[in-house]
């Protein structure tokens, strides 16, 4: 078992907790998201307010839901994943704040278009809430659909990203 160490934050869509191992930032989960670590894990993480990366994370999420949006730059650590989920968290993390994308937009830049429901699933596990934005990704006709954290995180994150056409 990895040694992590783990912060919580307030947040205006409610509680999140923050892990970090010792290669970066690892979790960022809602308070009940699905695919979020689960209480018998969490009990052999290590509480830490001063963790550099934790700190930073928490500095960086406080800002963007200040809406002083600029691209998230914590290390990460996805080594947790198969190699297809961390080549689709990667790809997650090339979608710029000003736009979206469907499921079939990224399995087709993975060159996987076939891979929809794939990608689907590796998107919905995302271990890193908003800092790998997940939540940008869309059903093809433009329609908010699944999201871990609950549909209505999704729709606050996009309009607070200014996505105002949902």
């Amino acid at each position: 078992m990895r040694k992590l160490l783990t912060h919580s934050l307030a947040s205006p869509l409610g509680p999140i907790t923050l892990a970090a191992s010792a290669q970066g930032l690892c979790g960022v989960w809602f308070e009940g998201q699905r695919h979020g670590p689960s209480p018998l894990s969490m009990q052999h993480w290590t509480p830490s307010a001063t963790h550099p990366v934790l700190q930073e994370a928490a500095r960086q999420l406080q800002a963007y839901f200040d809406g002083q949006q600029q691209p998230f730059d914590v290390p990460l650590d996805l080594s947790h994943g198969t190699a297809f989920q961390q080549s689709v968290w990667q790809a997650l993390r090339q979608i710029p704040l000003s736009q979206t994308a469907s499921y079939g937009d990224l399995a087709k830049q993975l060159n996987h278009p076939k891979a929809v429901r794939a990608v689907g699933a590796a998107v919905g596990r995302n271990p890193i809430s908003i800092i790998v934005p997940c939540h940008r990704i869309l059903g093809a006709g433009g329609q908010l659909t699944g999201y871990a954290g609950g549909l209505w995180r999704k729709e606050a994150l996009l309009r607070l990203e200014g996505h105002l056409a949902l």
